[in-house]
């Protein structure tokens, strides 16, 4: 979509020098700082004085170690992370106050980060020859946090340069040689990432990984490099990249590795469009491509209530959206939903809303305070989402309105981004809150993203809302998905129909078909219909994953119960249930995963409903009703 608009020749013409392009006003041009609203700056300073005795931790090659020792992420993250955002911190600080009483600490954040052997993290050293373990100084890679660091170099580089030429010329030379040899070179010399979606790697299906560095990319390259040729290269490779995300993406708009990582998908996309528009004057522009319309509208779509979002596939249940960047994307495309929901998130986020880790982000939401405050704002809740290339189905009782029933489903396959073993998955909110529930993923290990991804339980179809037929679940993969998929709504009823038996292993289901109906107002009524393959045997179960506590009143009645999630509070219904044979077991899931107990509290309860001597065919049917 990128190149074949805009090839070599024409990219060169319409980019913008590096000296005329002025993205945002530097530390030095003291009027916009001064202009921005009150409450934001003296949110960006006090922010920045809390980093002024920062401590900057060191990286010690143990703690390097832990991920290939024990599968540890997290304690070199947590290091790792906190330096960044101490120093994005310190350098918007600077840039609103102008006074110089950050430099200092400025300059040290700037000669540890420089100093470190590695910019980004050790779960990600997978594309070094050495492999995992140690990182080699001798082959820089380019992760997602290498990109980003580079990032945030680049963007002191550019808004700081006189305050920091003052104390040596030599701290802007060594951003520069460091970018050079550790992002800009890989990136212009290399195309075995397969983050870019190039070279050997050209037939893997790119994900969040693409845009996420290719914005980071873009945004060195374009304040950094001084040679206008390297320049007008760097931004054709990353169109380039830019286009193995885009050219697949489903028609839909649809983010199959769900609504948080839209915010490092579409969002990151979003990124780097608007750094192209911006660098060419206007002149690279694909704000009215239908498919980046679909992308934004994603977010919206899913959206339940509060920080309640649909969170299929490694997407937690509460996500906190930038609300600057919802805005800007909203304007680009010009979706007036979209616009009102950025206004909408910025009343309430709490301090400088979470953009810290992003300083390209950061810097937006700055200069969006005024517009962002001045527009009305509102949260769409859509009545009605039907996604077909994902088949994901969203439907409430009433739009512009959490109250009642809210459902979401899905088809799909099992081979998605940050895959589950889930299809003809669904979950159930009422009022706003959770009822049944998709646990999400636990705080990412070694074994995440590895040949034991599935026997994490969370990932499992036995841990979702769906059967399983004598102990054998859904299996992983792209053949693994859902047939013969139907959707309808209307004024009174959303339903979707599907398949599922394909998402089994062959012979065990003859079908399995599901039909999922919101009866708007009144209640979600789940009915299966199945018919036992050759190799289909034992016990059937039918697993619900609930938020809420349980009371089995006997005769077919379950009260879900509210109960304290932490974070916010469980609602409640109760279930009506004809499963002929049925036993109802109700086992407790203890989270000890700080992640899991972020959205859910100390436990999650799973129903099932197992049949020990089942029919080669049979019709199940589930009734969800307000208490």
């Amino acid at each position: 979509m990128l190149t074949e608009r805009y090839n070599a020749e024409k990219v060169t013409r319409l980019l913008l020098p590096g000296s005329e392009w002025r993205p945002y006003p530097k530390a030095t041009q003291r009027s916009p700082w001064q202009q921005l609203p009150q409450a934001a700056r003296e949110r960006r300073i006090h922010a920045g004085e809390g980093r002024l005795d920062f401590a900057w931790p060191t990286l010690p090659a143990t703690v390097l170690l832990d991920f290939a020792r024990n599968g540890d992420r997290a304690r070199f993250e947590q290091l790792s992370f906190a330096r960044r955002r101490a120093f994005v911190d310190l350098v918007l600080a600077e840039c609103v106050e102008g006074e110089g009483r950050f430099v200092d600490a400025i300059i040290d954040g700037i000669w540890a980060i420089c100093e470190e052997t590695y910019w980004g993290v050790p779960a990600h050293l997978h594309p070094q020859a050495a492999g995992i373990g140690l990182p080699d100084a001798a082959e820089p890679t380019v992760d997602l946090f290498a990109a980003e660091t580079a990032s945030h170099l680049a963007w002191a580089h550019y808004l700081l340069g006189e305050q920091l030429d003052a104390v040596s010329p030599l701290l802007r030379a060594r951003i520069l040689h460091e970018q050079r040899r550790r992002l800009l070179d890989p990136c212009l010399q290399r195309d075995d990432f397969h983050w870019m979606g190039l070279g050997s790697q050209s037939h893997r299906r790119v994900n969040n990984w693409n845009p996420w560095i290719c914005s980071n990319w873009l945004t060195t390259a374009l304040l950094l490099e001084q040679d206008e040729a390297l320049r007008a290269a760097h931004v054709m490779k990353a169109m380039r990249c830019l286009d193995r995300f885009i050219d697949p993406y489903p028609v839909d708009g649809g983010c199959d590795e769900g609504p948080s990582y839209w915010g490092r998908a579409g969002a990151s996309l979003f990124d780097c469009l608007e750094l192209l528009h911006s660098s060419t004057a206007g002149g690279i522009d694909l704000f009215d491509e239908p498919l980046i319309g679909a992308i934004g509208r994603f977010l919206h779509g899913v959206h339940i209530d509060g920080d309640y979002y649909v969170n299929f596939a490694d997407a937690p249940a509460i996500v906190s959206p930038d609300a600057a960047l919802v805005f800007r994307f909203g304007q680009a495309i010009a979706d007036a939903d979209m616009i009102a929901m950025g206004a909408w998130l910025a009343r309430g986020e709490a301090g400088h809303g979470g953009v810290a880790d992003s300083s390209g982000r950061a810097l937006r939401r700055l200069f969006s305070e005024a517009d962002l405050q001045a527009a009305s704002g509102k949260a769409p809740q859509l009545r009605d989402v039907w996604l077909p290339d994902i088949q994901v189905m969203v439907a409430r009782d009433s739009p512009g309105s959490a109250q009642g029933f809210f459902v979401a489903a899905k088809g799909g396959h099992n081979d998605e981004s940050h895959n589950h073993n889930d299809i003809g998955h669904f979950t159930l909110s009422i009022d706003g809150l959770p009822v049944i529930v998709d646990a999400g993923v636990e705080t990412y290990t070694k074994r995440t993203f590895s040949a034991q991804r599935y026997d994490i339980w969370t990932m499992q179809s036995a841990y979702h809302s769906l059967p399983t037929i004598g102990g054998v679940q859904q299996l992983p993969g792209g053949t693994h998905a859902a047939r013969d998929v139907e959707y309808h709504a209307d004024d009174q009823a959303a339903e979707l129909k599907l398949d599922i038996a394909g998402a089994y292993p062959a012979g065990v289901l003859t079908c399995w078909t599901r039909l999922l109906r919101l009866d708007r107002g009144a209640a979600l009524i789940l009915v299966d219909e199945f018919e036992l393959g050759d190799q289909g045997s034992g016990p059937l179960e039918l697993n619900l994953i609930t938020a809420c506590g349980v009371l089995d009143a006997g005769n077919g009645r379950i009260h879900l119960v509210s109960r304290d999630l932490g974070y916010g509070v469980a609602g409640t219904a109760q279930l009506l249930w004809n499963i002929p044979g049925a036993a109802l077991s109700i086992d407790r899931l203890d989270l000890e995963d700080k992640r899991l107990r972020s959205a859910w509290g100390e436990a999650l309860f799973r129903l099932r409903f197992t049949v020990d001597e089942p029919p080669r065919s049979g019709r199940w049917q589930l009734r969800i009703e307000r208490e």
